[in-house]
């Protein structure tokens, strides 16, 4: 079963949150224990669900927030809006009249199925860090920091980005992180995986336990992403097909109606259908 399907409407149990805290676990490279699970704004059910976007933030126990989005379709964008996201984030923390001190640490962790950027790899974590311009020093906290914020580095106080490209990942399961990859890709788990959260994942996941009313909701929302999918390829070929002549083709119309009708943004839209930006709000 799929993950991004699981976050959105089974693991919400504080039971369940075994099965995330064991992929940050395995991604961040220290035990996490998750205090409390909301929906992000691109999750909320209703008619205007959007079936193309996942978003989850969590609270740990010690305060940090950890933003989990999932996009399946691409966003020339995207970056700039996993900025936007860690920095509402922070600033939703935050109460007035708080010392800057109090500003929550944010870990945004992007699993995307789309060919974000270039590179190579499969797997991209950033962080902060300031390079002396002359020494070419890497600038460290004073000691009297460390002790007030209870910080090590700077790069802990500002967020962390880690981006999890699952169609570049290859199959080739060589570590437990990858043992993750393969069941973001795949929805499967595999005999012999031992990465943390897997096996609960894998029992609590399963079809065939899900309620009837759950494997409804399962497969209508499985439905709506192959459409969406669809919408996106059917788009490329209208746009291969017809040409971007004067006057626009009836097809690339259609198709750009129906994108936006699914909720996908103005910039996708435009890349696949070649519509400009105020063609598309004219639809």
């Amino acid at each position: 079963m799929s993950f991004d399907w699981a976050i959105k409407y089974l693991l919400k149990n504080k039971a369940d949150y075994v099965v995330l805290e064991g992929f940050l676990t395995t991604l961040l490279g220290k035990e996490m224990k998750i205090k409390s699970l909301t929906d992000g704004e691109s999750s909320q059910s209703g008619p205007g669900d959007k079936i193309n976007r996942v978003d989850i933030l969590a609270e740990e126990n010690n305060g940090s927030l950890i933003l989990i989005e999932l996009q399946f379709t691409p966003e020339l964008d995207y970056y700039h809006r996993m900025l936007f996201g860690s920095s509402k984030a922070i600033v939703n923390h935050m109460g007035k009249g708080m010392p800057y001190s109090t500003v929550k640490k944010v870990y945004s962790i992007n699993i995307v199925y789309f060919d974000l950027g270039g590179g190579r790899d499969y797997i991209y974590h950033g962080t902060t860090t300031f390079k002396g311009l002359h020494y070419n020093d890497i600038l460290e906290l004073s000691p009297k920091q460390r002790e007030e914020f209870a910080k090590l580095e700077v790069k802990d106080i500002y967020p962390e980005f880690y981006i999890l490209k699952v169609n570049q990942f290859k199959d080739s399961v060589q570590s437990k992180l990858d043992e993750w990859m393969y069941y973001f890709k795949n929805s499967k788990v595999e005999p012999g995986f031992e990465a943390p959260g897997l096996a609960e994942a894998n029992e609590l996941l399963e079809y065939a336990r899900l309620s009837v009313e759950d494997q409804r909701a399962y497969d209508w929302y499985e439905d709506k992403r192959r459409s969406a999918d669809s919408s996106v390829y059917t788009a490329k070929l209208e746009g291969k097909a017809e040409g971007l002549a004067e006057g626009k083709a009836e097809g690339i119309l259609l198709v750009a109606r129906q994108m936006r009708a699914e909720g996908f943004a103005s910039a996708v839209i435009s890349k696949m259908t070649g519509l400009s930006d105020e063609e598309i709000e004219r639809l």
